[in-house]
């Protein structure tokens, strides 16, 4: 193979050598991939649906939501078909299509973190200016930004990622395509050009981190300043689950991406690829879901209106049948 467009299809890395193994790595795919569903789906609905979240803080994760939709649906239902039917192929074009959504969705969530940093620093340290700093069309513009730069970072990486010759073969060694992992295929000197977009991507992570940081601090400071201890408790209850799915997609990035390349190995690539890319978008509707009482009652209502009405159209059929008979 000369070149990259001689490869038809990729193989992908198969979770375990046998059926048996497979059929169990594709029940416990479905589980987090409902889960990921459920939990986002619920949270999408209840910031839509009720206008008591009509707030920039429920804007932002309504857009987190969708993102953590889209990031789960890049690779999981995949990786479940090629388990459920024995198989490691994907096409060119679908491995292509995968980095591009990929890439965009989760530096759009990156960068979407960086905006609710943002979001949370002035409703405890400018709340008088809320009203004006977080207008709905800033809200919008933020959100915007956000979901504009990831798409052109994406386009970016993409393009580079695809327009080396591979010559290594087609085998990726991750459940997904990764960039990593495919640029492992490559037979020319691709070392400039990497290191132009890691240098590019290491200042945008970097510029991202310290404003989150920064925001922190300010955040901090202020509300160790507040007299009274339940004030103390309601701002932390506001920032704990922003902090805590920051931390978590942070975390399992950095170390999945930064590991020393002595400790790599497939086994433990495919792990962590799980942990960063897999588990964030099952559990953050949890975070967000278990210390905020607005979205919790928001779910609440909601619940009860649908109950009511599959009540009241099971009604309505029973008399209709009473009728016709």
């Amino acid at each position: 193979m000369s070149n990259g467009s001689s490869i038809t299809q990729f193989l992908l890395l198969a979770f375990a050598d046998t059926q048996e193994l497979q059929l169990l790595h594709f029940w416990l795919f479905l589980g987090i991939y409902l889960a990921a569903l459920l939990g986002n789906g619920l949270i999408i609905t209840a910031v839509a649906c009720d206008h008591h979240l009509h707030t920039p803080m429920y804007f932002f994760l309504l857009n987190l939501s969708v993102l953590d939709l889209g990031s789960t649906s890049t690779t999981v239902p995949k990786a479940m078909a090629n388990s459920l039917w024995d198989t490691r192929a994907i096409s060119y074009a679908g491995c292509a299509a995968q980095v591009f959504l990929f890439v965009f969705l989760i530096s759009a969530e990156y960068f979407l973190l960086t905006v609710m940093a943002y979001d949370r620093y002035v409703a405890i340290c400018k709340p008088l200016h809320y009203g004006t700093l977080l207008g709905s069309r800033a809200c919008v513009h933020m959100a915007a930004a956000a979901w504009g730069t990831a798409f052109l970072y994406a386009v970016l990486h993409t393009a580079n990622t695809f327009s080396v010759p591979l010559c290594k073969g087609n085998a990726v060694d991750q459940f997904f395509c990764e960039i990593p992992q495919i640029l492992k295929l490559s037979c020319s000197e691709t070392f400039l050009r990497e290191a132009g977009l890691l240098i590019l991507s290491s200042f945008l992570v970097f510029v991202c981190f310290v404003f989150i940081v920064l925001s922190y601090v300010q955040i901090l400071r202020a509300v160790l300043r507040i007299p009274s201890e339940q004030g103390r408790h309601k701002a932390f209850s506001m920032c704990l689950p922003h902090l805590a799915v920051i931390s978590l997609v942070i975390s399992t990035g950095v170390f999945s991406y930064l590991k020393p390349p002595s400790t790599s190995s497939p086994s433990l690539d495919l792990v962590l690829a799980v942990l960063y890319s897999v588990v964030p978008p099952a559990v953050n509707p949890l975070i967000y879901s278990l210390r905020n009482q607005e979205l919790k009652d928001a779910l609440r209502n909601l619940a009860t209106e649908w109950f009511s009405a599959a009540t009241d159209c099971l009604r309505s059929f029973a008399s209709d049948s009473q009728c016709m008979s």
